[in-house]
């Protein structure tokens, strides 16, 4: 198999926990850029990324990059690249744009040209004038940034949030790429007891789970590379009895969820079901007020109610108020929310130990982290 170029997408402010995913995942020549993590392998990569990336938003095939100020230009250099190794006869292809502080800003001309430009070089391969386009689908994507083209095929089709095990949702879901990110930024160990207050549809915990029994994201959905011939049934198929085998379905957990809408907390345990992890979470109608901390060295990743977005802004803060007076005195707990009240550190009674700014969607958040002591290691048997 030969060496291909992927580009893991992500948002911005989440490129380390990308990069840290894919050295994991053993893959070579890791450089990352604002937004992307770039890095080599062979046609295995792309199953083998599309089923255990976490936080990252989708895996592109990067077809080639070049600097383009004519449309003559990203015309010819278009059709010299490879098009015709992975788009087959009747594949069904389309193109999508994107250009920023470039020459060529119109990113409809952009679109065309390159499709024209694939085309031709698809016309060249296979002796013909006409495609029926009634086969694998193929995104291409021509991206523009300061008169340098991007062009790449995505691999992934819906984005990789899309885990398949939340049919629908409450108000002001968290996408589970970004709680992937949470979890890994947090210092949560499987043996510590996890706690959700603001649990909503589950998605941190279910997360959570999904980790700790090493269970990858992608095995219950099907993505648009599955059905690329240069790719083949074999190496997915091989990709997914892998990360059956390396599941840990025995490992105990100790996560709690709470929430005061009990249409949420349904929804919640409907969705810890369908992510085959039910038997590791504990889901319960329950209001903040209600939550007390009876032992040591626990954890609380959140994402609670924005002041913008839910509820009224008044009671919002009184609520960052009693997370904090219930949790903050024991300094033996850790305690992680995601917010863009860019009071919550006052209002919680205390300085995070870490501040880190992230995005969902277009809305600026910070994740405060507090970081609590840690466990002492048991101690060896005599």
């Amino acid at each position: 198999m030969s060496k291909i170029q992927l580009i893991a997408t992500t948002t911005f402010g989440l490129e380390a926990i990308v990069k840290r995913e894919v050295q994991r995942l053993g893959f070579s020549n890791i450089s990352v850029l604002d937004g992307k993590v770039m890095f080599e392998g062979d046609e295995s990569a792309i199953p083998t990324a599309n089923l255990w990336l976490r936080s990252s938003d989708r895996v592109l095939l990067n077809m080639g990059e070049f600097e383009a100020l004519t449309f003559d230009e990203l015309f010819e250099k278009t059709k010299a690249l490879p098009w015709d190794e992975w788009i087959t006869k009747d594949g069904k292809f389309t193109v999508t744009g994107k250009s920023i502080k470039s020459t060529l800003f119109s990113v409809p001309d952009c679109q065309s040209i390159v499709k024209k430009a694939v085309v031709e070089k698809l016309k060249r391969k296979y002796d013909v004038d006409w495609f029926e386009e009634t086969g694998p689908e193929f995104t291409i994507q021509v991206a523009l940034l300061k008169d340098k083209a991007t062009l790449t095929i995505d691999t992934t089709g819906a984005g990789l949030h899309k885990r398949g095990y939340r049919a629908a949702s409450v108000e002001a879901p968290l996408k589970e790429t970004l709680a992937a990110a949470m979890i890994d930024l947090s210092f949560w160990k499987n043996e510590r007891l996890l706690v959700d207050p603001f649990c909503g549809s589950g998605t941190i915990l279910i997360e959570a789970a999904l980790i700790a029994k090493n269970i990858a994201p992608g095995l219950a959905r099907s993505f648009a590379s599955e059905s690329w011939p240069r790719i083949g049934e074999d190496l997915w198929k091989a990709a997914r009895v892998e990360a059956y085998k390396r599941m840990k379905p025995d490992v105990k957990l100790r996560i709690q969820g709470g929430d005061i809408d009990p249409a949420a907390i349904e929804l919640a345990k409907h969705n810890a079901r369908k992510a085959g992890v039910d038997d590791s979470i504990i889901f319960e109608t329950k209001a903040l007020t209600d939550w007390k901390v009876e032992e040591d060295y626990g954890v609380v990743i959140c994402n609670p109610p924005y002041g913008e977005r839910i509820g009224e802004l008044r009671e919002v803060k009184e609520m960052y108020r009693t997370l904090g007076k219930i949790f903050a005195p024991n300094p033996t707990w850790s305690v992680y929310a995601i917010t863009s009240d860019e009071e919550f550190e006052k209002l919680y009674g205390k300085n995070a130990d870490t501040k880190r700014k992230l995005y969902s969607g277009s809305l600026k958040i910070d994740y405060y982290q507090y970081h609590g002591q840690k466990p002492p290691r048991n101690p060896k048997p005599q």
